[in-house]
């Protein structure tokens, strides 16, 4: 199974604001050392209550609305049940049911293969807790 399946870990600080963070490099970076060549699949999993994977257009903004369409639909407040941490904190466990923690994307030849604009980002509104793994696994 280990030429198979193949497991790494990222260790990430996304700091105390909210944060689309782009992952495609250390994907791309993973890829090259455990799957040259190959054909099979990626899976990227963020396992944290309070994060979640997106595969979106960084760089000219969307990341930016999505932080805001997040902020619109997850308000920031006391409406939420789920009441420890900082205020508004209950909306970030509410996250990953519209961002869902993971992304499993195919990979041919050893590439990742995303569309011309797509990165693989984690989104993290959770501005508690500052660091992250995010786990990428090759199946191939």
């Amino acid at each position: 199974m280990s030429d198979s399946f193949t497991t790494t870990v990222l260790n990430i600080s996304t700091g105390t604001a909210e944060t689309v963070t782009d992952l495609t490099r250390a994907c791309e970076e993973f890829l090259t050392r455990t799957a040259p060549g190959r054909d099979g699949l990626l899976n990227v999993f963020v396992p944290h209550a309070t994060a979640g994977i997106a595969v979106l257009e960084t760089g000219a903004g969307s990341d930016d609305d999505l932080l805001a369409a997040l902020h619109h639909l997850l308000p920031a407040d006391d409406r939420w049940q789920h009441r420890h941490g900082s205020p508004g904190h209950g909306r970030d466990h509410v996250l990953p049911a519209l961002v869902p923690p993971h992304a499993t994307l195919p990979v041919i030849g050893g590439r990742l293969e995303l569309g011309t604009w797509q990165s693989v980002c984690l989104v993290d509104t959770n501005r508690d807790n500052p660091d992250r793994q995010v786990r990428l696994s090759f199946l191939g």
